[in-house]
């Protein structure tokens, strides 16, 4: 009889601790953003709205060294440079890219970069070799008279071996002449 009354005896102490639980409803904690406006005492129709939150967004700078290398070079931090054809000498338009780009490496000093030289397909396989390095070397040269020590540059002449573009037009050719940026260190 004794063991009947305990068994009771707990299994009505579990029964009611699971229905205390179960009736327990769980609410959105109330925020700034999501409290109603405050009543002020005056007249019918001044109300007070919420503070604003607290901010919650990351440190975009912050966060820039903490991405792997493929988010760093897929998020584009570092704009390309275009060249004309047949041209291994910087436009004003590369010069105010590049200049935007050695801010950042500025920002980021142990950042490290590879500069690619690419071409569009015309040209012998040999001529456009060439013609990207030179291009990558005079991005290169640019930057490291913005400030940007030389040791923290490498490059590459891919020529028109990597085309970014495959169409055989001249908006086409223009986007494969470029010097290239790939971050390769943090």
């Amino acid at each position: 009889m004794k063991r009947i009354r305990i068994g009771l005896s707990l299994a009505s102490g579990t029964a009611l601790a699971v229905a205390s639980l179960l009736g327990c409803q769980k609410h959105a904690p109330v925020t700034a953003a999501t409290a109603p406006p405050l009543k002020v005492a005056g007249p019918a129709s001044a109300a007070v709205a919420p503070p604003a939150p607290a901010r919650t967004e990351k440190d975009v700078d912050a966060d820039v060294l903490t991405q792997d290398l493929a988010s760093l070079n897929r998020k584009g931090y570092l704009g390309d440079a275009f060249f004309d054809f047949q041209k291994a000498e910087l436009r004003d338009d590369a010069r105010t890219e590049l200049s935007r780009d050695a801010q950042w490496l500025r920002k980021y000093p142990t950042i490290q970069i590879l500069l690619e030289g690419h071409c569009d397909d015309r040209g012998t396989e040999a001529y456009n070799f060439s013609l990207g390095e030179l291009r990558a070397n005079s991005t290169r040269e640019y930057l490291v008279s913005l400030g940007i020590p030389e040791s923290r540059i490498k490059i590459v002449s891919y020529g028109k071996e990597r085309p970014f573009c495959t169409e055989d037009d001249e908006r086409c050719w223009q986007e494969n002449r470029r010097a290239h940026f790939l971050v390769t260190a943090k």
